[in-house]
């Protein structure tokens, strides 16, 4: 089954960020219709392909062959999008595994002066108890890396690999 994605404009103008210097087929999407775009293909399951088709109200001006031009800038540009997401993960777990050996050097520490503290009490003994909860304070950000931030990001990755090698039809003059 196909997941479609249809996308409405004037022109293409509209598709593309205005702002943007590069030659056609390199240019940036519009933050508008790259948001449109990527919430739709979110809507549909995984195991279906995706499908954009853009409807155009004018035929465009200035390039034949408007849906090969239009294919291609859109795949390059979510492969760059993937590819930047890819490296955005590299750094996260790159950021989790530092954050992970200087928080059990940190908890050791803790524990250390918990453990010289345990014999004790008054409040030696709430300084010790309080020491070994900083400790595993200090483990919050390592766990909540392994356990829960990577999970999106590997997600948006598979979902711009998705939108980069899906078909894109143009239709003008509807």
């Amino acid at each position: 089954m196909t997941g479609l994605i249809e996308l409405k404009l004037l022109g293409l103008n509209q598709l593309f960020n205005s702002m943007d210097p590069s030659p056609f087929h390199e240019r940036d999407l519009d933050h508008d219709a790259e948001e449109f775009i990527v919430s739709w293909a979110a809507e549909h399951p995984r195991q279906h392909d995706l499908k954009l088709v853009v409807h155009l109200a004018k035929e465009p001006e200035g390039l034949d062959r408007p849906c090969h031009v239009v294919a291609e800038a859109i795949a390059h540009y979510f492969d760059y999008r993937a590819t930047m997401t890819g490296h955005e993960l590299k750094r996260l777990l790159r950021e989790g595994r530092a954050a992970f050996l200087v928080g059990l050097v940190f908890l050791g520490l803790c524990q250390f002066g918990a453990n010289a503290l345990a014999d004790t009490t008054g409040w030696r003994a709430i300084v010790g108890e309080g020491l070994l909860i900083v400790g595993w304070v200090a483990m919050w950000k390592p766990l909540e890396i392994a356990l829960y931030l990577w999970w999106p990001l590997v997600s948006l990755r598979r979902l711009y690999r998705r939108l980069a090698a899906m078909p894109v039809e143009v239709v003008a003059g509807n």
